[in-house]
């Protein structure tokens, strides 16, 4: 698809067009292919409404550019023209490098020299062929698979070195059948666009390795994406023909220009009031709703536009399933406040190319009244921290959290089944990319983020985590059996649970990233997959919790669990049992030391699923109700007994899976 802003190829040269309400003058600035060597310097037209333009004669796709803009410069009111900066397309498709961090992008107007050595340049696009309209695969109650590109592909002996860290190497048989014996119906990836590093990073030796510091909005990350557009093209074309979608996870709440200090890159030289907030009636301290130094004008009509152009850029010329939107608020917040009816949402809903689109918040920043877990408009689906912190809780063992676990078992109905609605939005979550993995959960009672260089002050510092005994590291076989004991009942949980179901690439197998809860700056193994080491028997028990996920009805529906018969049906949708199989009675949910639970779920006649929960570290044995059950994805030590009448004989802290039929 083509834009109104941007470079755009026609007969006989290439049309540039860009924006800015303050620039007194812009210029479009060519380079050799080499990108070093600045060639023709042409000054854009100034049209109506903030619009400049240029038709550059003799010059083709692939062409390398930058654009320079000159006017006020004067910072103490939120201007910074410069025409020694040379600033990135704001509708780049695709840069030539790598973003560096450099003293000199960050230098007042006549002291750090011409910027053009030390920045990307935008490459002219070719026209790319739209692809034909297809739905997303991904529907709610399935099963994403939240990965790092780079960190999922760096050590995967099957993937050739050359893709290794690439989105190429997503197409790779390697990973598409690991993520298919898995039952991954989307892989979420974190961020795939083009990042720049923090402002304190460099001094501690480290680089950003998330992507959570975007320059480029559009354009791919060089290091992710060598073949450009067509590689996440081709790589989300691979993963369709297997039957997975793909989500991007992306970042419209900030940028990596930062706070006044930081470098000057494209938004700030082009329009610093337009595209980013301040603060009411401050024209120079800008709003930081995001703890990362600015906030994203996601209001202002420009800003807006560049926004949806982006998702539809997405959809159309990369046929992605949908999007996850960090710190989402932003999207809907303007100087009064967060608005669940804001333009954006409606614009999304009616949008011919995305209202059919998967949309993820994350419902929270640190911006004033920032959380807002269950506000979302009603075709978004939402990161569920409750759901993450109950059920942590309850197998940390805290005291009367029972409760508290069957209600992010059956949907979360307290937060998401306000003013009527009958089905569940949750995304629901143990762990995710920020935070203690899985195993570290039940490995690390505290954080160890000193390898980030802040002397373990950055990060979460409470974790809802336990370390079974021993802190970290152990060659202890009984502490060993505990942990991997405790892994196996949160994936249980988890894969049981009601509404979509997230999982944390390498989880399923144990990775570590040893108790470190904030590893964005560790490119490196702590965050590189090690597939060598990894626990396979783990792995195929995950595996299997996912097949049966998969392969039955009553657990990949959404809706509410009433208690009552469906229509037609002899048995509830949900009876909560004791262990001795009667029903839980008021007394049973008030005892704060109650750590024993079934779950019976049906959803039609011969179609059952008890779902048995010990929480107590005492072997249990749990009566079922009558009927023909077999145990499904069993871990060591449960047993099902069918001499005198259904017994299951369920370890202290596991969960035990039983089917009818």
């Amino acid at each position: 698809m083509q834009f109104a802003r941007g470079a755009v190829a026609e007969r006989g040269g290439v049309r540039f067009t860009a924006w800015s309400s303050c620039a007194e003058r812009i210029w479009i600035c060519l380079f050799d292919e080499s990108g070093d060597r600045e060639t023709q310097r042409v000054e854009m037209r100034r049209a109506e409404h903030g619009v400049f333009e240029a038709f550059v004669e003799g010059v083709a796709p692939g062409a390398r550019y930058g654009l320079r803009t000159d006017g006020r410069y004067d910072p103490e009111n939120g201007f910074w023209h410069d025409p020694d900066k040379l600033l990135m397309d704001p509708y780049a498709l695709e840069i030539d490098r790598p973003y560096r961090l450099d003293p000199r992008l960050c230098a007042r107007r006549g002291e750090g020299g011409d910027t053009a050595g030390l920045v990307p340049k935008a490459l002219v696009p070719a026209a790319i062929a739209p692809l034909a309209e297809a739905p997303p695969l991904f529907r709610n109650g399935g099963l994403v698979y939240e990965a790092s590109v780079h960190g999922l592909t760096m050590l995967h002996p099957d993937v050739p070195p050359e893709i290794r860290g690439t989105l190429a190497a997503l197409g790779h048989p390697a990973i598409v059948d690991h993520l298919k014996t898995l039952g991954v119906d989307a892989i979420e990836l974190m961020p795939v666009t083009a990042w720049i590093d923090d402002l304190h990073l460099p001094a501690l030796g480290l680089s950003n390795v998330w992507g959570y510091n975007p320059v480029s909005l559009m354009a791919l990350e060089p290091r992710l994406a060598p073949g450009g557009v067509m590689e996440l093209r081709n790589a989300v074309a691979a993963l369709r023909e297997a039957g997975i979608g793909v989500i991007l996870d992306l970042v419209f709440n900030h940028t990596g220009e930062s706070d006044v200090n930081g470098p000057t890159l494209c938004f700030r030289g082009l329009d610093n009031h337009a595209y980013y907030r301040h603060l009411p009636g401050d024209p120079v301290v800008l709003a930081n709703d995001t703890g990362c130094g600015n906030t994203i004008a996601t209001q202002h009509p420009e800003v807006h536009r560049m926004i949806l152009d982006t998702l539809r850029h997405f959809v159309t010329n990369c046929g992605v399933d949908g999007f996850r939107f960090d710190l989402a608020p932003v999207l809907g917040r303007d100087h009064r406040g967060f608005d669940p009816a804001a333009l954006f949402f409606r614009e999304i809903e009616q949008d011919p190319v995305l209202s059919d689109r998967v949309l993820i918040a994350e419902p929270w920043d640190i911006g004033p009244g920032g959380y807002h877990l269950g506000n979302f408009p009603t075709h978004f689906l939402e990161w569920n921290d409750r759901f993450r912190d109950d059920i942590r809780r309850f197998w940390r063992g805290d005291g009367g959290t029972l409760p508290g676990l069957a209600t992010r078992l059956s949907g979360s109905s307290d937060i998401f089944g306000r003013n009527g609605h009958a089905s569940t939005r949750s995304v629901n979550f143990i762990a995710a990319h920020d935070g203690m993995t899985l195993a570290d959960i039940t490995a690390y009672e505290h954080k160890h983020n000193e390898a980030n260089g802040e002397q373990n002050r950055d990060g979460h510092d409470e974790n809802l985590s336990w370390n079974n005994g021993v802190e970290g590291e152990t060659d202890d076989d009984k502490v060993l059996a505990a942990r991997e004991r405790d892994i196996r009942a949160l994936l249980a949980t988890l894969f049981v649970s009601r509404g979509t179901v997230m999982l944390t690439a390498g989880d399923e197998f144990g990775r570590t990233q040893k108790g470190n809860n904030n590893a964005y700056a560790q490119d490196n193994g702590n965050t590189w997959l090690n597939w060598e080491s990894r626990n396979r028997s783990l792995e195929a028990y995950a595996a299997a919790l996912a097949e049966f996920r998969k392969s039955s009805r009553v657990l990949k529906e959404t809706g509410f669990l009433a208690g009552k018969p469906l229509d037609g049906v002899a048995h509830p949708d949900v009876e909560w049992l004791d262990s001795m199989g009667n029903p839980m009675q008021q007394e049973n949910w008030n005892d704060a030391r109650n750590r024993r639970l079934t779950m019976l779920l049906s959803a039609g006649e011969g179609e059952r699923v008890a779902v048995l929960v010990n929480g107590d570290r005492r072997q249990t044995v749990f009566t079922l109700p009558a009927g023909n059950w077999r145990a499904v994805a069993a871990s060591p030590g449960q047993e099902l007994r069918l001499e005198e009448g259904a017994v299951a004989v369920v370890p202290g802290r596991s969960v035990m899976l039983l089917a009818e039929g």
